[in-house]
């Protein structure tokens, strides 16, 4: 069997013209395929998704309400130390919230989480046991 492909990944957001700008702030690249019901960013073999939270979750069959830790976060692995500072200054300027300052972890590696408009949970690492390549993807191959 072959490995699966995630496609999509889709984060209910309470303002999508503010989630959309604070992403697009971040560097991440709008499609042209977006409109006002939903927006698109290309993250290299996976698309990043924008919805509204109410929604979504009524597409999910789901309660809207709840805070909290959600069981999920995302990652973007950088290539050194520096980077990962640099983008959390980022991160900060443009209205994210920083929960765990960056640090050595246990793993051998350096990380940070922060918060986007919505809580969404977003880790920034440097792991120097798996590389990124020049387009930023991780290499997990063995």
């Amino acid at each position: 069997m072959t490995s699966r492909i995630v496609s999509v990944l889709t984060l209910g957001v309470t303002d999508l013209a503010r989630s959309s700008a604070f992403y697009e702030r971040l560097g991440f690249r709008r499609s042209n395929k977006s409109d006002e019901e939903i927006v698109w960013f290309a993250t290299g073999g996976t698309v990043l998704a924008l919805y509204p939270w109410n929604a979504l979750a009524e597409d999910a069959t789901v309660p809207s309400e709840g805070q909290g830790f959600r069981g999920t976060t995302m990652a973007i692995n950088l290539s050194s130390e520096r980077e990962v500072d640099e983008f959390l200054e980022r991160v900060k300027s443009i209205g994210g919230t920083v929960v765990k300052q960056p640090q050595k972890v246990f793993w051998g590696g350096y990380s940070s989480y922060f918060q986007d408009p919505d809580g969404h949970l977003w880790e920034v690492a440097f792991n120097p046991f798996t590389p990124v390549d020049a387009s930023g993807k991780l290499d997990i191959r063995e």
